[in-house]
C-alpha cells in the first residue's frame, strides 16, 4: 500500500491516466461515433491514448527529480505502459465474457504511444540538461 500511496501523492496526473486508460479499455462497451468511420480510428486512439499517457508519466518525472535515473524511466514510463497494455489485452478478451475483444495490433499501437512518448521525453530530457 505504501508505494502505491507514494505514487499516488507524487504523480497525481499520470495516476490519473493510468486509471482512466483502465477503465477505458474495460468498458464493457463504446457509443457509435461519426469517427467509426474513419480507417483505424481504433489503432489512433491507442496511440494517441498510450503516448498520452506515457508523455505525462515522462513529464511528471522530469519535473519532481533533478537528477534522472535512466532505468527508472526506462521501466516506469515505457516498460511499465507496455507490460499493462498486454495485461488489459488479456483481460479484455478473457475476462469482458465476449464484450471486448483483445487484439495483438492494440499492443503494437499502444507500445508505439509509449515509444513516440519516450522519444518526446528523451528529447525534453536532453533540452533540460
Amino acid at each position: 500500500m505504501g508505494i502505491l500511496l507514494h505514487f499516488v501523492r507524487n504523480y497525481p496526473f499520470s495516476v490519473t491516466c493510468v486509471t482512466l486508460v483502465w477503465i477505458l479499455s474495460l468498458m464493457p462497451f463504446f457509443p457509435e461515433t461519426p469517427l467509426d468511420d474513419v480507417k483505424f480510428i481504433d489503432k489512433w486512439v491507442h496511440i494517441v491514448m498510450y503516448g498520452g499517457t506515457c508523455t505525462v508519466i515522462w513529464l511528471e518525472y522530469l519535473f519532481r527529480h533533478k537528477q534522472h535515473d535512466s532505468g527508472k524511466l526506462f521501466r516506469w514510463a515505457w516498460l511499465a505502459p507496455v507490460i499493462m497494455s498486454g495485461v488489459l489485452e488479456l483481460l479484455q478478451e478473457y475476462c469482458t465474457f465476449g464484450r471486448r475483444n483483445g487484439d495483438w495490433l492494440d499492443l503494437a499501437a499502444n507500445t508505439t504511444g509509449c515509444t513516440l512518448a519516450a522519444a518526446i521525453g528523451i528529447i525534453l530530457l536532453f533540452a533540460r540538461r
